[in-house]
């Protein structure tokens, strides 16, 4: 797409769309997006995620369910593909679905972590007549893949726009899989955001403001800008990351929603109350603040006029809530598993609400001028996936690559639970993590600790990594 003269936006759709193909365990027409856009010098922000229907009742529930009917929000990544052209791209979203619908028609090489999943997430897919149809029997590596019902309906979309998805036919399908129904899914919008931004060091960093976690990210860093990182020994600048992510969480899962943070949420003010509260010796489980009143891909591009797009979509867990929409090949996601029954909680599920959002884009300035995208999946990881890829480059000086390659912590659970795994590289600091009062596992499983993609600009020439831990790979021309 860059070479035939697109722009970033137009590759970045363009690829997203391969990806939904390609990668159907993790993303697809069936699941949300987020965006930042960095243009002439400009941010803007999209949030395409889905709502919850009409017909929600939290009351009927006795959780929000995981998989099933009742987990599916409505999609928003084709509303998203569309409105991103219409506003940057300069091609059209006909011409961006082609690559997609050539592959799913003509089909696809499974690639090696692709091929892993899919097949760890083939018996979960048994119970659904659609899925199984389209899905299974899992691809072995290098197997070629086809899926002509998903083609069919990409190439609906490409010819009769948004609509071939949100009304008719296939809205119809989408109603009949899922409690949705056709008038949720005909008056789905996307959002146009104002981003989230903070100073860390000489930088800005870039997020996208709720119902995604962006915040968690942003706050979870300028709680580490109070200490010299590069200057700490190892297991200090692990101990301090892992207590920032706990703090930044415990805020998170208080107070993200689908409408604007409390006011006062990244104000230095408040996290100068937050950050004494860091011990930067022992671990403590952190309560959540009360600030003053008043399975996804990421993939990102910069382009020669240095447009930048920074781009994440998801169906949230491997095929999403294990449902099939018949005819169709579109797997839909379980983003309402993200929602809440407690009564008084700003996440709570309710008709027509966007659920707590894990998917986050990001961006990189200075001074005014782009340094680049990043991002890092992988659910509750992304924040902290953030916040260890920005302190590698930023207080450490690594490229691109290297930021990416560096092994990785995950802080997992909630409040008084939470635990530390640790990636291959860091298990020699077990032991001291233990005497600090962390719940220190090894865990030896890459897809855990997220996939990551990075764009960095320097002068006129562009350095890029892309995660060792997934498939994918850094390209230029």
């Amino acid at each position: 797409m860059l070479e035939e003269g697109g722009n970033a936006c137009d590759a970045a759709v363009t690829a997203a769309a391969v990806l939904a193909v390609c990668e159907p365990m993790s993303t697809g027409v069936g699941g949300d997006a987020f965006a930042l856009v960095w243009r002439d010098g400009a941010l803007d922000g999209l949030n395409a995620s889905g709502r919850a229907p009409r017909a929600a009742d939290p009351d009927l529930l006795d959780e929000a369910p995981l998989y099933g009917p009742r987990s599916v929000t409505v999609p928003g990544s084709v509303a998203g593909w569309a409105d991103l052209l219409e506003r940057h791209g300069t091609r059209g979203l006909d011409r961006c679905l082609e690559p997609a619908i050539d592959a799913a028609e003509r089909g696809f090489a499974a690639t090696p972590v692709v091929a892993r999943v899919w097949q760890r997430l083939a018996p979960a897919l048994a119970p659904d007549p659609e899925l199984s149809a389209v899905f299974l029997p899992a691809p072995s590596v290098g197997q070629i893949v086809r899926l002509p019902s998903l083609g069919a309906t990409l190439r609906r979309i490409a010819e009769n726009g948004p609509d071939a998805l949100y009304r008719g036919q296939v809205a119809a399908a989408i109603a009949r899989a899922s409690w949705l129904d056709e008038d949720d899914l005909a008056e789905h919008r996307s959002e146009w955001v104002e981003p989230l931004r903070i100073r860390y060091r000489d930088v800005e960093v870039v997020e996208l403001p709720p119902n995604g976690q962006g915040a968690a990210a942003l706050q979870a860093l300028a709680l580490i800008a109070g200490w010299d990182i590069a200057a700490l020994e190892p297991v200090d600048r692990i101990h301090i990351q892992v207590e920032a992510v706990k703090l930044a969480f415990a805020d998170a899962y208080r107070h993200i929603a689908d409408g604007p943070l409390p006011e006062g949420y990244l104000d230095e003010e408040y996290l100068a109350e937050r950050r004494r509260l860091l011990n930067p010796r022992y671990s403590g489980a952190p309560r959540a603040g009360e600030p003053p009143s008043g399975g996804t891909v990421y993939l990102c591009v910069v382009d020669e006029r240095r447009m930048a797009c920074s781009f994440i979509q998801s169906l949230y867990h491997g095929f999403g809530a294990r449902v099939g929409a018949a005819d169709t090949g579109i797997a839909l996601q379980n983003r309402g598993a993200c929602f809440t029954l407690a009564r008084g909680h700003p996440n709570r599920l309710a008709p027509g609400r966007r659920p707590f959002h894990t998917i986050i884009p990001g961006m990189l300035v200075r001074d005014g001028r782009l340094i680049g995208p990043f991002g890092v999946m992988g659910g509750h990881m992304q924040p902290q996936g953030h916040l260890q890829l920005v302190s590698a480059m930023v207080d450490r000086g690594l490229d691109p690559q290297a930021a990416l390659d560096e092994p990785r912590f995950r802080v997992d659970g909630v409040g008084p639970e939470f635990g530390l795994a640790l990636e291959p590289g860091l298990w020699e600091h077990q032991k001291q993590l233990n005497r600090r009062g962390h719940r220190v596992v090894r865990d030896d499983d890459p897809t855990g600790f997220g996939g990551g993609q990075a764009i960095v600009v320097r002068g006129e020439s562009l350095a890029a990594g892309s995660e060792p831990r997934k498939d994918g790979h850094a390209a230029g021309y």
